[in-house]
């Protein structure tokens, strides 16, 4: 997934609150104009093992990637006439950095948003058409003048809840974004620990999300097929990956 804005759409919020304008990408590269964000889906099946050792290194595997993707068009841009700089997925250390100030120097979610690839939901991630939630996000800011995608109209969360109800740590609340934000530091608590176990991140939220297309690809859009564990047989795979390559409890 591709997306494009000009940086003036950061001064002209879709909703309040906003973010302080030093997160605004022209407050971090003074000279750009554009931002352009990547996005690379998570395969729901793999996902669906979570929390595993298969979705850590599915997880780990995909920041790689938008890394150097979102590197390497950086510096073709820059090759061209057009200096650009690539913003790291992540932008911080590790989790216990997060424990202490839960937030990173730039927001992709924020950034996909304006680029017209997806909408808030009440998980307080990004919904897509394509995948609902299940995307990483990079981004590049550059000096090209680049024309801006149109953002999404259509809210695309549905309000079901079940990111709310099946939050293992409680993280989240009921409310429409941007006012019920996610508790991130009780959110970052409980990765922690699965850290620990070498099995986080945690991921519940984004995998029982019903919005995306590849919910009918992969054939998951049966409502019960997280908590019924007689009637659907992808709980023993399920329980089979959660076996090994981590510690468990």
């Amino acid at each position: 997934m591709v997306g494009v804005a000009n940086i003036e759409r950061w001064n002209k919020p879709p909703f309040l609150p906003w973010m302080p304008e030093e997160f605004y990408p022209q407050s971090i590269y003074p000279e750009a104009k554009s931002v352009i964000v990547i996005g690379l889906p998570i395969p729901l099946p793999v996902l669906e093992t979570s929390p595993s050792i298969y979705y850590r290194e599915l997880y780990n595997t995909v920041n790689s990637l938008l890394d150097q993707y979102t590197y390497r068009l950086a510096n073709f841009l820059t090759d061209r006439g057009h200096p650009s700089i690539f913003v790291p997925r992540d932008g911080y250390g590790n989790i216990q950095v997060l424990l202490e100030n839960p937030i990173a120097f730039f927001s992709h979610r924020h950034a996909a948003l304006l680029t017209g690839l997806g909408t808030f939901g009440v998980n307080n991630m990004i919904l897509t058409p394509e995948y609902g939630p299940r995307v990483r996000f990079g981004s590049i800011l550059s000096t090209a003048e680049l024309s801006s995608d149109p953002m999404l109209e259509t809210e695309l969360c549905t309000r079901c809840m079940r990111c709310v109800n099946m939050c293992p740590s409680n993280a989240l609340n009921e409310k429409d974004y941007p006012s019920g934000l996610t508790d991130k530091k009780v959110c970052s608590s409980y990765s922690a620990e699965l850290n620990k176990r070498f099995i986080s991140p945690c991921g519940i939220c984004i995998k029982v999300c019903p919005i995306g297309n590849d919910r009918v690809l992969y054939d998951r859009d049966k409502d019960a097929l997280y908590i019924d564990k007689d009637l659907f047989p992808h709980h023993k795979a399920w329980k089979h990956v959660r076996s090994y390559g981590g510690k468990n409890p």
